[in-house]
């Protein structure tokens, strides 16, 4: 329910088209009271008077005027004003010493072929690499969130790896947490000063998913396994994935690194807060 004297965190907010032709603002807000999920609409007079940089992923937020519909279980959302402000994400240089980190430890495999590939990719994409989100709203959908997601499942993958009784070759699970979700620099487009994130409709336009990006990278220089685990990470055919974990008979390396992006996806710095949380320890 509405309550106006509570302060809100704002999780996510998009901006989509009314049949009439007008903007309509969706937004998802956290009361920081009980800790109760508010959903808001705003129509787009409303959209025009507010400044875009308080929709921003992390902002606090206070109400001013709104009326709730008991019957679509929302908000509509008149006024409201930024309480905090939330920064968009990782700095310049934590986004170059990550990458560098990443870089470094591909440099370690002992595979050339596999090193060679994976730096490639890596190099080539630099900028966008740095900047990308690894989501838009569900985990690390903040400026340099790929990197510090992609840096969590090697970590996690680092743990679990001596426990899988080599059903999975080493050098090829780290390679498939780093390319598992790297479409996501093309499928996403951030702003570097609002951390705003959008879906880019020219890679909708020749690629299915993300997944797919990763899948066919790796297929198309031999590298089978590591494409094969990018297929299945999202777990089910629903949630993305090429290939459904729930089918029978599966080779065990299809679901490792499923497991360990989720992981990373609920336990990781997986959004600004926990960033901003690390700032303040």
């Amino acid at each position: 329910m509405l309550d106006l004297n509570a302060d809100y965190e704002v999780l996510n907010f998009i901006v989509g088209d009314t049949k009439a032709g007008t903007k309509m603002g969706k937004m998802q807000l956290k009361n920081l009271d009980d800790l109760s999920i508010l959903n808001c609409i705003l129509w787009e007079e409303t959209l025009n008077r507010i400044e875009e940089k308080v929709f921003k992923t992390g902002n606090i937020i206070k109400i001013l005027t709104a009326s709730y519909n008991e019957k679509y279980n929302n908000c509509l959302v008149n006024n409201l004003e930024l309480v905090e402000e939330a920064i968009c994400g990782l700095e310049d240089f934590e986004r170059d010493e990550k990458y560098n980190e990443l870089i470094a430890f591909v440099e370690t495999f002992k595979n050339e072929k596999l090193k060679n590939f994976v730096l490639n990719i890596l190099k080539n994409n630099e900028q966008a690499i740095k900047a990308a989100p690894a989501a838009k709203s569900m985990h690390h959908n903040y400026i340099g969130g790929l990197l510090v997601h992609t840096l969590e499942c090697i970590d996690f993958a680092k743990i679990i790896y001596p426990k899988l009784n080599n059903r999975v070759n080493e050098q090829e699970l780290y390679a498939a947490c780093i390319l598992h979700d790297i479409g996501k620099i093309f499928e996403y487009k951030i702003n570097l000063e609002t951390g705003f994130i959008e879906y880019n409709e020219e890679f909708k336009k020749d690629w299915l998913t993300h997944s797919q990006y990763g899948y066919t990278l790796c297929m198309k220089e031999g590298f089978k396994n590591i494409a094969k685990m990018i297929a299945a990470h999202h777990g089910r055919a629903d949630w993305g994935a090429m290939i459904d974990l729930s089918e029978r008979d599966l080779e065990p390396f299809y679901y490792i690194v499923h497991h360990i992006d989720d992981l990373s996806a609920k336990f990781g710095k997986t959004s600004v807060k926990d960033l901003k949380n690390k700032e303040n320890a």
